[in-house]
């Protein structure tokens, strides 16, 4: 008995001692300035068609790649102190990429800005394809109740409702709980003034065309510009008059009136979430986090064009997509140049003497 006591007990210091030694051979984690999170790539990562990664390949010093359990490689710029991600489409992906890269130990994301720089469907009655947005308010689109539209009751605008209540947009309203987040006020407010006197590229004759179709919408006939408006996040891709009227009248809903609709995509309340919940634990600031969004098409149809025919359209390919991922581009760097340039300063203090503001 003494002799296999002894026998478990040297190899339990010996375990011990490898762990001590990985341990201590293990290089300190990677401090990070800078994250911008893109969702999607329509090829390869550089050389053909531009999605929301590839400028910034192109355009940056990212040097160095880094394997990632997630949707594609992690690239990083070691002068820079820039690293960008590549979630995947939709909520689940980007919750589930954004806690890997969170955790992963090789990395020191306590200090970081979070930069999600991805196109959207804006509202025409906004802006125009090209125009970039800085949401302060996230709303997720999908926490809800549902009845089909051909079952709810006569009074009812939508048959989509928030949980715990009777009705849409039921007065008696519960406090949100994941159905609306809002980021830090002052820091949204600095990258809007960073930017909102850019003039953003408008070269594409497509795009142009496309906005003057629609002669309803003043603002979706403008050439591209920088503004603040805010986010539904949903994983269904909806389109149309009825449904863009539901948009805005959620997000007034559960931000009570402070919010305005103006881009819809899928991902960035998963972005939020899991950035709240890595808060917790102290491995990154969530207050730190930015959204831009870039107009790549419109959530209506132009007049004289169904909603389904518009959306099916609109499947074989965004007329602004060119023009969204180059603003996404040009707006996300200036703001990301200026927080690597100052970071003497801004590591310990965030721009617009900003204070995390909690969901």
């Amino acid at each position: 008995m003494l002799k296999r006591w002894l026998q478990q007990s040297c190899i339990y210091s010996l375990a011990v001692l490898i762990s001590c030694a990985a341990v201590a051979a293990s290089p300190e984690p990677i401090a990070v300035k800078v994250v911008v999170v893109t969702m999607f790539e329509v090829g390869a990562d550089e050389g053909d068609r531009a999605g929301e990664f590839q400028l910034w390949k192109a355009r940056r010093n990212l040097s160095q790649t880094f394997p990632f359990l997630g949707y594609r490689d992690l690239h990083f710029d070691p002068e820079a102190g820039l690293l960008v991600l590549v979630t995947g489409i939709g909520t689940a992906r980007s919750a589930a990429a954004i806690m890997a890269l969170g955790m992963d130990p090789r990395f020191d994301l306590s200090k970081s800005y979070w930069l999600v720089a991805g196109i959207a469907g804006f509202d025409p009655e906004d802006a125009s394809i090209g125009s970039a947005a800085w949401a302060e308010f996230l709303v997720d689109g999908d926490l809800s109740h549902e009845i089909d539209a051909r079952e709810i009751p006569e009074d009812w605008p939508f048959g989509y409702f928030a949980r715990y209540t009777k009705r849409p947009f039921d007065t008696d309203q519960p406090p949100p709980t994941g159905e609306m987040y809002r980021l830090n006020t002052g820091l949204v407010n600095w990258a809007f003034a960073l930017t909102k006197d850019m003039v953003l590229a408008d070269s594409d004759q497509h795009a142009k065309d496309h906005r003057a179709l629609y002669t309803e919408h003043p603002q979706a006939q403008r050439p591209p510009f920088v503004l603040k408006g805010d986010h539904v996040a949903a994983l269904t891709f909806w389109h149309g008059a009825i449904l863009n009227d539901w948009a805005n009248q959620w997000v007034n809903y559960w931000t009570q009136g402070q919010g305005e609709f103006v881009s819809s995509a899928m991902e960035d309340t998963g972005t939020y979430l899991s950035l709240s919940w890595l808060d917790r634990i102290g491995r990154v600031d969530v207050s730190r986090l930015l959204v831009l969004r870039t107009a790549s098409n419109y959530t209506v149809p132009p007049p004289g064009v169904s909603a389904a025919d518009n959306l099916l359209a609109e499947n074989k390919g965004y007329s602004g997509l060119a023009l969204a991922v180059e603003s996404a581009y040009q707006v996300g760097s200036k703001v990301v140049d200026a927080l690597i340039a100052d970071w003497s300063q801004y590591k310990d203090r965030l721009p617009g003497n900003a204070e995390g503001v909690a969901p």
